[in-house]
């Protein structure tokens, strides 16, 4: 059954979680048979564990866009920038098909911080989500224009971390 209105929302903020958080809600949002697509920014390694599980969930579609590496703030490869724009155009053509209840824009934020993509272009990719579809963008820095729009903005917080104590990512967990 579709959301007699959907709203923004937007996790942000150093801490771990984000886009876990959203992977969270996709699951909910579609053990009450709504249709999720996720859209990723700036991830292209196929090693995440999301991927393999997403595959097995009827009602879930994820698509990745990014190279298999890091994006260097200061100086962006080309191709990364491409494929943020893909990644943009590729939501805004999901959002106007109105096909699915749950969009989550994951990392877009860090796309936005990181000038792969321009504030005017996500700012009228927000205006453009039909009313009955949830929108959620996820990554750390979100623009306080982002912010502004939003209708529930949650900030992880970075308290303790394993990483600060040499511990590295860990299969399953992290990824």
């Amino acid at each position: 059954m579709p959301l007699d209105k959907g709203l923004i929302q937007v996790y942000t903020g150093p801490g771990k979680g984000k886009t876990t958080a959203a992977l969270g809600l996709a699951l909910r949002a579609a053990g009450q048979d709504m249709k999720v697509h996720i859209i990723q920014f700036m991830k292209g390694w196929p090693h995440y564990g999301e991927l393999t599980s997403v595959e097995k969930l009827p009602n879930i579609t994820l698509r990745q866009f990014g190279r298999p590496d890091f994006v260097n703030k200061d100086n962006p490869d080309p191709e990364d920038m491409e494929q943020a724009h893909q990644a943009l155009d590729y939501a805004r053509q999901i959002l106007a098909s109105g096909d699915d209840d749950v969009v989550i824009l994951d990392e877009i934020n860090v796309a936005l911080d990181y000038n792969l993509i321009g504030l005017d272009k996500v700012l009228a990719l927000i205006e453009s989500k039909p009313e009955k579809v949830e929108l959620v963008l996820t990554g750390r820095g979100a623009h306080p224009e982002i912010v502004k729009r939003a209708d529930l903005v949650t900030e992880m917080l970075d308290i303790k971390h394993p990483f600060d104590e040499g511990v590295g990512g860990r299969r399953g967990i992290e990824y």
